[in-house]
């Protein structure tokens, strides 16, 4: 029994959702593993929709790249006639109200590159089945408002396979003849079948247990190669904080006797939430501090937190259909940043999640991909996991926070969890229970779910003397969709008065009562433009907006860079704080890229020279954030502020600003430097991650000389680091500095660690990002090299990806020759795994905004890949997309 018909890709819309024809109320699954033969038996107990199904329509199971062997129903052979195969679907025309339905299929664990459905890497089984990846072990319903409960039996070689894992709990393991052993798992939770999960292998467990609210004990068990089995403590110390804060800041209380996670190395994600068993790409479990920076430990901390927040938001109550992803993940991850800051700096979490928002979203955008949270259609959902989904989603939901306040929006969760446990749910849904539990009305944010692009906030401020009143008058602009101006959004804009003298204002709009005390207001914005009078304003303010980063818009107001230079050392908002210091750098680096365009000489103003000074002297801020307060502007950052790109310009303009800024404050950068040794060598403690941090960042002001000394000065780090983190900085200062020093720590680095595959892939990543003219032919020869292979997500985004999405300057050559080389990997991506091709081809997709040698060439390479036969729906979608849109 073969495939028969073929079927064009389409889209897929939201408006056209209707419930399932049938549901499956319970799941029985034996898998028979083999390498290159894996059996899977199904039995699906079902029943007919009788609501959305009266007229008896055929049962139609989603299913790729399945062979199969047997077809029951009701315990009867199905013969052919009774049924069709076709290439994404098994049909059965005629099925009772109620039924039995059980299949044998075959598959290929080892042939499965795409790493969706079950697949084997290393020696390893595992399956990854969000969105689509069920329908690629057997025939299923293969949508997420199907909700069913699992029961799972294993059966492998011990000697291949001696840990066998699935979700829920573990009732029954045994031995069977001819070496071969199994297990059964039962998940006592419906659950859709984006959420299975199976595990099998060689496999070691570090282990430990945590005490619940409620006094239930829970195992913890980590899977990882035997050879790791050192490096996760700090996963399981992040999993037992995250079980904690989750009890003590949601109420919610994990559900099962076991929560397992598996780190593997080949996975296209970062982790993926299933049912008790989370699948984790390893760089996101793995860690020690030889080998691992202090930003991989927050980012694994967090990612834990993630995935085990998930259990709530995701797999108790999960989304309705796939257009509703931001449901879960936006809410997630505004879950785990709040979790995060608790855990450490709030400020400088809050920093770090705007700038990856301002990076990835606001780019996304502004191209071809632009679309709402909640997407109106699309043809591959692998797609569609994009930051716009998760970034601007969770932006989305900390709106809720901040407009009902911390009290507020836990009576809203609390709501929701009450009214939809166990339900496959909408956006819509979770603006209800927002909505009920306040008692507000939120009928206007539905338009953050279907507004595409970055609203742009306008300000601007006017004060009288004589009444002392100061007037902010806030105007919102939306992106045009379909030639119109989308209606208004509700905005809440967090704001703040200074005085002369740098001190907080008392904040009292006209009407209110006189006995006002607050210094930072939210405004909350609803029309297009709204004019606010605050009374007993004795002077001229600086208006400090935005706190806090209160609504993800893009600020623009009238200002002297003066008044910049007095936010970025007055404030007392740390977001603002620093928010000011980037617009003032930004504002004098736009400036130098026009010059730098047109040839004209290059001269950096005094007082951003004296804004950098005083910042760095400042002793009342911590290392992290001076760290990030001493940044300026990435390149990729500053791309997005012009019309039209010219990646040579901005380059120029950048690096002349950095060297500029380092010869300036030479003696400052170095004496911080050296006073900073003793206290950056401590552990993973926070005292010891900031003076690391600053230090560090002084350490690449300080190589941008390409001076002996400093260039000695981080090869000296490089050579003595005690921790990933000195030996990775000393490296990136060394990677922009043509010379033996480089090529020293690069030969260095690779010796010590070429049997590590997550430090390997951080050598791979800073020679692709580096500024030299030659990065391009050393990624050539790289794409080449005996570690790099296609076949590894992490390898191929470390390398390529890092090349084509982090070094503009270099990807954006004026001869062309690395468009024509990302795109033949792209190609050859797709023959493999057409997820990660579809992420590395969006490279290409800002093309019309680039000069115009650099548009056409990497519009005749997106047109080269569009007329490539056999290319996937992924590939296709986002190359379609980009070449077809007539604005970004």
């Amino acid at each position: 029994m073969t495939q028969a018909t073929s079927t064009r890709p389409s889209a897929v819309r939201r408006l056209d959702y209707r419930p399932p024809d049938f549901w499956i109320e319970r799941v029985e699954l034996v898998f028979q593993l083999e390498r290159e033969r894996t059996r899977v038996r199904a039995r699906l107990s079902g029943r007919r929709n009788e609501a959305a199904n009266p007229g008896r329509r055929p049962l139609v199971l989603d299913g790729e790249g399945l062979e199969l062997h047997a077809l029951r129903l009701n315990g009867s052979d199905l013969v052919i006639g009774e049924f069709e195969v076709t290439e994404d679907s098994l049909i059965v025309p005629e099925v009772p109200d109620r039924f039995e339905l059980e299949t044998e299929v075959e598959l290929d664990p080892r042939a499965n590159t795409r790493l969706s459905g079950l697949y084997l890497t290393n020696g390893i089984y595992c399956t990854q089945c969000e969105a689509h990846g069920f329908r690629r072990i057997t025939y299923f319903l293969d949508r997420p408002d199907v909700m069913a409960r699992f029961s799972v039996r294993i059966e492998a070689e011990r000697a291949r396979a001696p840990v066998l894992l699935s979700n829920g709990n573990r009732v029954e393991s045994g031995n069977l003849p001819d070496g071969r052993h199994f297990v059964r798992y039962e998940d006592p939770f419906k659950k859709p079948s984006y959420l299975f999960a199976l595990v099998a292998g060689d496999l070691a467990c570090e282990r430990d247990t945590f005490r619940t609210h409620s006094g239930k004990n829970v195992g913890l068990e980590i899977w990882v190669e035997p050879q790791n089995l050192g490096k996760c403590a700090h996963a399981l110390r992040s999993l037992q904080k995250a079980m904690q804060w989750d009890e003590q800041v949601f109420g919610r209380e994990y559900d099962l006797d076991v929560y397992q996670i598996v780190a593997v190395n080949d996975f296209n994600m970062g982790a993926m939430e299933n049912k008790g068993l989370n699948v984790f790409n390893s760089r996101y479990v793995l860690a020690d501090e030889a080998s691992a920076t202090d930003d991989d430990y927050q980012a694994i901390e967090g990612v834990i937190a993630h995935e085990y927040f998930h259990n709530w938001t995701g797999n108790r109550v999960t989304c309705r259909d796939w257009f509703q992803l931001t449901l879960k993940e936006g809410l997630t991850v505004f879950r785990d940043q709040q979790f995060s800051a608790d855990m450490g700096s709030a400020a400088v979490k809050r920093i770090d999640d705007v700038r990856k928002l301002r990076l990835a979203q606001f780019a996304e955008d502004a191209g071809p991909m632009a679309h709402p949270i909640r997407p109106e259609s699309y043809v591959s959902m692998d797609n569609f996991y994009t930051a716009t989904v998760y970034e601007k989603g969770a932006e989305v939901v900390r709106l809720y926070h901040t407009l009902l306040g911390p009290a507020g929006f836990r009576r809203g969760m609390d709501l929701y969890f009450e009214r939809h446990d166990g339900q496959a749910v909408t956006c819509d849904d979770f603006r209800a229970a927002m909505a009920d539990a306040n008692g507000v009305d939120l009928a206007q944010f539905e338009r953050w779910y279907s507004t595409p692009g970055t609203p742009v906030l306008e300000a601007r401020g006017a004060h009288d003397p004589s009444g002392r009143l100061f007037d902010l008058t806030l105007r919102q602009v939306l992106a045009r969709v379909d030639g119109r101006e989308p209606e208004p959004l509700h905005l809440p804009v967090r704001v703040g008065l200074l005085g002369s003298d740098g001190r907080e204002l008392t904040l009292r709009l006209s009407g209110e009562y006189k006995d006002q005390t607050a210094t930072t207001r939210t405004l909350e914005l609803k029309e297009r433009e709204r004019t606010f009078r605050f009374v007993d304003v004795p002077e001229r303010p600086v208006a400090s907006l935005l706190r806090g980063f209160s609504a993800p818009v893009k600020l623009r107001m009238a200002r002297p860079r003066e008044e910049l230079a007095f936010l970025l050392a007055h404030d007392a908002d740390p977001f603002a704080r620093w928010d000011a210091g980037q617009e003032l750098a930004k504002t004098v680096l736009i400036d130098l890229v026009g010059r730098a365009a047109q040839g004209a000489p290059l001269e950096l103003p005094a007082d951003l020279v004296a804004a950098f000074g005083r910042v760095l002297e400042d002793e009342r801020l911590d290392g992290s954030f001076r760290a990030l307060a001493l940044s300026l502007p990435d390149e990729l950052t500053l791309g997005q502020e012009f019309e039209v790109i010219d990646p040579d310009a901005i380059h120029a303009a950048r690096r002349f600003a950095v060297r500029h800024l380092a010869a300036a404050h030479r003696a400052r950068l170095l004496a911080t430097y050296r006073r900073l040794a003793e206290a950056a060598a401590g552990g993973i403690e926070a005292p010891a991650i900031d003076a690391r941090r600053l230090r560090n960042r002084c350490l690449l002001y300080l190589s941008a000389l390409e001076e002996p000394e400093t260039t000695g000065l981080a090869l000296q780090q490089f050579e003595r680091a005690r921790s990933m983190t000195d030996a990775e900085a000393a490296l990136a200062a060394l990677i922009g500095v043509d010379g033996r020093e480089r090529e020293l720590a690069l030969d260095a680095f690779y010796r010590r660690w070429k049997h590590d595959p997550l430090v390997l892939d951080k050598w791979f990543r800073l020679q692709a990002v580096a500024p030299q003219p030659s990065t391009f032919e050393r990624v050539v020869a790289l794409a080449s090299h005996p570690d790099f292979t296609l076949r590894n997500p992490n390898r191929a985004r470390a390398l390529l990806g890092a090349f084509a999405h982090a070094n503009q300057v270099r990807f954006h050559a004026a001869d062309g020759r690395p468009y024509a080389f990302v795109a033949d990997k792209v190609l050859a991506l797709d023959a493999l795994n057409p997820q990660l091709a579809a992420r590395m081809v969006s490279a290409f997709n800002q093309w019309r905004r680039f000069v115009a040698p650099l548009r056409e060439r990497m519009r005749g390479e997106l047109e080269r890949i569009a007329a490539h036969p056999g290319l996937s729906k992924d590939t296709g979608e986002i190359v379609g997309r980009a070449l077809e849109t007539t604005g970004g």
